[in-house]
């Protein structure tokens, strides 16, 4: 076991663990901390606690010390600089002609480096671009192209469930989602109502399909012959949510499937699913 501090330096960002060094540091706290690049400035999301060593990325860097006055103001400077060169750099790129769009510029606490995300459908040639920059801000420039999820999640926006976009307000990171997902869950096929403003298949059908696997063992399948306190029958239809069933009895047929929940009935025998009817799994990352 060891003791850590999780802070996380973007509202929305990935939460990283760092070792608190003997100091105790609290919940929302803004917190100077050593990382790969430099020394930055974080938000404390999980305060002090033990987690096994199993969780922890070696080597842990050191949270060196709780941020002050001027290590405030130092960071609202540099939100003032980002603003001015994110203008500025978009002048610079319609200038040039170049077939990029920028997303967010991001400068480091210690000032040594600038990062301006863009988007582009092809490979861009920005040296010139980035020697502009270079002159204009005396630092070292770096360009990073990032993909259509990353967007959503630093504009941020609503989802099409009348919500805010799940990766800007709670996901710390991107995990990959198949379509075999939305059949599993029982959503319509179609790519329109099962993919985000992105244009990607909907962040949500990943953290619900733990549930949805749950579910789907617990409750017996269509095609699936069960036990009711009417008798023997097949299931025609299955709700994993409610856990409602429609089952055809065999001593009558003809008449409308009677309803039971899944805890009303015994699975006799599990139906089979037929391999040609599955549809093909791809993946988005």
């Amino acid at each position: 076991m060891a003791e850590v501090v999780g802070i996380r330096f973007k509202e929305n960002g990935k939460m990283y663990y760092f070792d608190p060094d003997n100091k105790t540091f609290s919940k929302n706290e803004k917190v100077i901390v050593e990382t790969v690049r430099g020394i930055e400035c974080g938000e404390v999301v999980s305060p002090n606690h033990k987690i096994s060593d199993e969780e922890i990325v070696h080597p842990l860097k050191r949270a060196l010390r709780a941020a002050n006055a001027e290590d405030i103001k130092i960071l609202e400077n540099n939100r003032k600089k980002e603003i001015e060169a994110f203008a500025f750099c978009e002048k610079k790129v319609e200038q040039l002609g170049l077939d990029m769009k920028l997303i967010e510029v991001e400068c480091t606490f210690d000032g040594g480096k600038m990062l301006f995300y863009f988007t582009s459908d092809d490979r861009v040639d920005f040296r010139e671009l980035v020697k502009i920059l270079a002159s204009q801000y005396r630092t070292r420039i770096e360009m990073r192209q990032i993909g259509v999820r990353d967007v959503s999640k630093m504009i941020g926006g609503l989802g099409i469930c009348g919500r805010p976009f799940c990766c800007s307000q709670f996901l710390d990171d991107f995990h990959p989602v198949s379509i075999k997902m939305a059949k599993e869950q029982g959503l319509s096929l179609n790519p329109g109502k099962i993919s985000g403003t992105c244009g990607r298949l909907l962040c949500c059908l990943k953290y619900e399909q733990e549930s949805y696997e749950y579910l789907a063992k617990i409750t017996p399948r269509v095609g699936s012959v069960v036990d009711t306190r009417e008798g023997r029958g097949t299931v025609t239809e299955s709700n994993l949510l409610t856990g409602k069933l429609k089952v055809t009895l065999d001593r009558r047929p003809e008449a409308i499937p009677a309803e039971f929940s899944r805890k009303e009935v015994k699975l006799v025998k599990r139906a089979k699913i037929n391999p040609e009817t599955e549809e093909d799994a791809f993946t988005e990352e």
